[in-house]
């Protein structure tokens, strides 16, 4: 069952346990160098040997693609297309916008915004294949203005497949893990190089992008999901639904829930235990509960908000839209009772791409400033560039930098 404990025991439930990472790195790290130096030879090898392919090429062909597309329930379609379109509308609302400026006479400086030339989106396909997370890096990405889209994904569904011809992208392999990042951060002779890697996965990809992250851009390094609920009162049977909902991802997963009443507390940890009895996904869900899950009973909703703050969750629940003021540190947050995690999840919009393990102390969650270069400009005219030249050549000539100040001299003088 799951714990309930006062706020005194929080600062160690909140604490994160160190990270696998460094020892999974070790395991990552010759893989990498493999795939360095050997490219497709060391590519396939893996792929037979983790993803357990069984094609000649990992490239899914078009054909197969398309008639995958033809094979996608009329519902699904329906609902990937919905889905897609509000994640879209976000998506350009989030666009950085080009910009200029004259901020002193014959000075005008600005912004351009170019998107990047080619991203990889790793989907997950293990135990779920997340067509969601495919809908959300591809439309992002696609709104963004990036030309060239390239899906990996190990052990490929055919509704995953349908989904990524209906969306239109570049292409599809039949990879994942380790090798996988590795072949698109260097390119190989038949996979592509690409500019950024976004998408979640196992430990040892989230290992593989932290040690690509010099040789190819990655949205951040993803571990296992959370979600913390701040609630005075609110219906236990949904409450506890919204932490079985992220309980049942992984055995790593948290969910936590903190309030201020004793009642609600039992209340939700009983409905818990009823909702187990016929969920499908118990097994998981179970053991991340008991492992990762506690209910804490608070003295205050602004102790809760410290405490969320502190653990900088990548999912807040909260049940009043005054609390949004006091959260600082979050992925992403959902408002009141209506507004459950999966609608997040799935078609409301934002990104479900987010921050764990506290990285949302630094970054939100992905968007399609993930995917622009904001590049930089100014034009000065001979009269603004005078007006700048003391200041210019004051500040090179103290770093020691000659002919800096001489670049700007010469154009006073000739």
């Amino acid at each position: 069952m799951i714990r309930i404990v006062s706020s005194s025991a929080a600062a160690e439930l909140l604490t994160r346990r160190p990270a696998r990472l460094s020892q999974v790195e070790e395991i990552v790290r010759p893989i990498i160098d493999d795939v360095r130096a050997h490219g497709d030879e060391a590519v396939l090898r893996y792929a037979r040997k983790f993803d357990r392919l069984d094609r000649v090429s990992p490239l899914i062909p078009a054909r197969e693609l398309h008639a995958a597309e033809h094979q996608l329930d009329p519902s699904l379609r329906t609902a990937i297309l919905e889905a897609g379109a509000n994640i879209r509308m976000v998506a350009e609302q989030q666009m950085p916008r080009p910009w200029s400026s004259e901020i002193s006479p014959g000075l005008k400086v600005g912004q351009i915004v170019r998107p990047i030339d080619a991203v990889c989106a790793y989907v997950p396909s293990g135990r779920y294949p997340l067509i969601s997370t495919l809908i959300m890096t591809v439309v992002t990405a696609q709104t963004a203005g990036v030309k060239e889209i390239w899906v990996t994904t190990p052990s490929p569904a055919p509704d995953l497949l349908g989904t990524a011809a209906l969306l239109g992208v570049t292409g599809v392999w039949s990879l994942g893990g380790a090798h996988a990042i590795a072949a698109f951060a260097f390119g190989t002779g038949t996979i592509p190089r690409v500019d950024r890697i976004v998408g979640p996965g196992s430990i040892y990809v989230a290992a593989a992008k932290k040690l690509l992250a010099g040789d190819v851009g990655i949205d951040f390094v993803a571990g296992p999901t959370e979600i913390v609920i701040l609630a005075r009162s609110g219906n236990a049977r949904w409450i506890a639904a919204d932490m079985l909902a992220q309980a049942e991802h992984d055995v790593e997963s948290a969910s936590i829930l903190l309030t201020t009443s004793a009642d609600l507390a039992r209340a939700v940890a009983g409905e818990i235990e009823r909702q187990l009895e016929n969920l499908p996904t118990a097994a998981v869900a179970r053991t991340a509960l008991e492992a990762n899950g506690a209910i804490v009973v608070v003295e205050s909703m602004r102790e809760a908000i410290e405490l969320s703050n502190r653990f900088a969750p990548e999912h807040v629940s909260i049940d009043d839209p005054a609390l949004l003021q006091g959260i600082q540190h979050a992925g992403s947050v959902f408002i009141g009772p209506f507004s459950p995690e999966a609608a997040g999840d799935y078609a409301s919009g934002p990104n479900h791409v987010l921050p764990t393990g506290g990285a949302a102390r630094l970054r939100g969650g992905l968007s399609s400033a993930d995917f622009v270069k904001l590049i930089s400009f100014q034009e000065l005219t001979s009269p603004a560039l005078n007006n700048l030249s003391k200041t210019v050549t004051t500040l090179a000539r103290a770093e020691g930098l000659e002919a800096h100040a001489r670049s700007v001299e010469v154009r006073r003088h000739d």
